[in-house]
Parts: structure tokens; C-alpha cells; sequence
């Protein structure tokens, strides 16, 4: 960040120029993400979001294909090279240049339709979802009428520029004309899709969402304009994700106790540490569904949960790395009971 930025912060600030000062802070964002330090980066985005008070005014729109959702500000928990491709999409729709369309693509609970979500919020624009289940008709040539009906719908919207359209799993429509087992319906409603991107006017936002992307029509892929892969969590980034999201559940529980050590030993019981959308379950009704007057019951039912229901003795815990207090937590045992109960395992051998 240079110095410039900053006397021009102050000075916005001074001068109450919201918008100057928006677009400074914006570019120090950028600085910094050009500089590889996506994280603060993302943060100032954030909070420029966050702190936005210039909320857009209702777009109306009556189409049956398309619901307006509203936008609520929560985490967004993303692993860095996903960030980074939301932070370029952020500038490549401001720099308004005619790139519009993106497909996010990957399994279930990676966070893609949330992305699409803050995408909204930090560009201050009306999300509408399209209702997948109101396009697709069991009457012959509906369904394909119905998409070319949706995409005139959008292209109807007087502020174009301040909407943005979610596809949510556009394989839905998206099946591929070249695949013999492929319906002849859907491979037209497949061609008003194509037809409808095309001509998509340029200041409308799309984002299409996918769980099936290696079955997709390549010529829809095509349309778009960048691919993100949504399936690049490592083991490390969903560590560090689970370790933000019990701080998040934490903080609105009393007496809990916050014994992170212990935590990430029960995460590593598990072969492998689920997606976001996975994960946030498991901690959120851990920590809700635990005593109140028991600051370690939510351990206890993380642990059952991660073990399925699967007893587990104190000899297991202890190969497994837990300390004896720890096991004694898990087991809801005391230290002494734990003890003797090793003690009597390593005799019997």
C-alpha cells in the first residue's frame, strides 16, 4: 500500500465522500491482492461490504422463473486460490469490459452458492435465483420455451447493472446433446440455454452452479467466461475452516469450553475432513445440542458423531494421541478412572 492510498483515505473521509472513499479502499484491495496477500485482501472486501449502507432499491420483477433471495452477511470460508478467483471476478465485473458469465463448479457443500451470495453483496446487487423446478415441463417442447421465456424475463430488468442471476446446478437443463442417453427435450432446452447466453446482455451478472461438470455440455462451457473449481480444499484449509467455525458457534454459547488442542485431535479422527457445508453441520448441532451447564458436552458429541456411534475405549484414544485428561473429557470419566483403566488394558496384554 503506498502512501498515496492512505492520504487519500483521509482525505475521502474528511471530505465525507463515500464513493471516493469506497473506490480507494477497493483499490488497496487490489494492491494487496496482486501483492499474493489474498486474505487481507478479502477482508477489506468484506468489510467494505459489510459496512455498504447504500442498499439497492427493489428490482421488480414478476417472472414465475425467477425468486429473489435475500443476501445475509455470514463468512464466507473459501480456500485461498477460490478467494482469489472471487476477488478477480469482483474487479472484472467493475471494470465492465463484457465479462458477465461464470460457472462454479464442484461437489456438494463447497461453498459455490454462497460465494454467489456475497458476490452480491460486495457488488450491491439484487440476487434472483432461477427456479428449476417451474422451467422444466413434462409437456413436449415446454421445458424449451420456458428457458427462452426465463431469458427474456432477464433481459426485461430496468437496471440491468444492478442484478445479478443464479443458475443454481444449471446441469439440470445442461445435459450433453452429444450423449445417446440424453433426452431429445432436454437437448432443446439445452439449445435455448446456448441461445440465451449469447445474448445476454452484458451488464447482467449470471453465475451458474455445478455438481456435474464433468458431464457437461462442452459447448455451454464455452459460453462462459471463467471457470472456478470449487473442489480444492486441503486437508489444511477445512483444519482452519472447522477451527473459525467453532469459534463462530462458541462465541454465542455460554460456559463452552474453547480447548482448540482437543479439538482438531477429534478432527483428526476422521479419514478425511469433510466439505464446508458437511462440517458446519457437524459442529453447529454439536455445539447447540450440548448441556448448557457442561462446558465440554459439545466434545462429546462431536466425538460420537465422528465415530458414528462407535465406542471407542481409552487404550484406542491414547495410541490416537489424547492425553489422559482429554480422554477423560471424551469419556466422561475422571483422570484416575482413566488411569486405572489403561493401566488394567496394559496388564491384560
Amino acid at each position: 500500500m503506498k502512501k498515496s492510498n492512505i492520504l487519500n483515505l483521509i482525505r475521502y473521509h474528511s471530505e465525507k465522500n463515500e464513493a471516493g472513499f469506497r473506490s480507494e479502499a477497493y483499490e488497496i484491495a487490489r494492491e494487496f491482492d496482486r501483492a499474493g496477500d489474498t486474505q487481507i485482501a478479502a477482508y477489506i472486501m468484506s468489510l467494505l461490504s459489510t459496512a455498504d449502507s447504500m442498499i439497492p432499491q427493489s428490482i421488480e420483477s414478476e417472472s414465475p422463473f425467477l425468486d429473489r433471495i435475500v443476501v445475509e452477511t455470514d463468512m464466507l470460508l473459501l480456500p485461498d486460490s477460490v478467494k482469489r478467483d472471487i476477488l478477480g471476478i469482483v474487479n472484472a465485473v467493475n471494470h465492465r469490459i463484457g465479462i458477465n458469465k461464470f460457472l462454479f463448479e464442484g461437489p456438494p457443500g463447497t461453498g459455490k452458492t454462497e460465494a454467489v451470495k456475497q458476490l452480491a453483496r460486495i457488488l450491491k446487487r439484487e440476487l434472483f435465483s432461477v427456479n428449476t423446478t417451474v422451467l422444466v415441463d413434462s409437456k413436449l417442447g415446454q421445458t424449451a420455451k420456458n428457458v427462452a421465456a426465463l431469458f427474456k424475463e432477464i433481459e426485461g430488468f430496468s437496471c440491468p447493472e444492478r442484478v445479478l442471476v443464479l443458475f443454481d446446478e444449471i446441469d439440470a437443463l445442461a445435459l450433453d446433446r452429444t450423449n445417446p442417453n440424453d433426452l431429445r427435450e432436454m437437448g432443446r432446452a439445452t439449445t435455448e440455454v446456448l441461445k440465451g447466453l449469447d445474448g445476454l446482455n452484458a451488464n447482467i451478472m449470471l453465475v451458474a452452479t455445478t455438481n456435474l461438470f464433468k458431464y457437461f455440455d462442452r459447448a455451454l462451457t464455452r459460453r462462459f467466461d471463467f471457470v472456478v473449481d470449487f473442489d480444492c480444499y486441503t486437508q489444511e484449509d477445512l483444519m482452519a475452516i472447522a477451527e473459525r467455525m467453532l469459534a463462530k458457534y462458541l462465541s454465542k454459547v455460554d460456559l463452552a469450553t474453547h480447548d482448540i488442542r482437543l479439538f482438531k485431535k477429534l478432527m483428526r479422527l476422521m479419514e478425511k475432513i469433510p466439505h464446508p457445508g458437511e462440517l458446519q453441520n457437524l459442529i453447529k448441532t454439536s455445539v447447540a445440542f450440548s448441556d448448557p451447564r457442561d462446558g465440554s458436552d459439545y466434545f462429546r458429541r462431536l466425538f460420537r458423531a465422528i465415530c458414528e456411534g462407535k465406542e471407542k475405549s481409552a487404550e484406542e484414544l491414547k495410541m490416537a494421541g489424547f492425553t489422559v485428561r482429554e480422554i477423560g473429557i471424551l469419556l466422561q470419566k475422571s483422570k484416575s478412572g482413566v488411569g486405572r483403566e489403561l493401566l488394567a488394558d496394559k496388564e491384560a496384554e
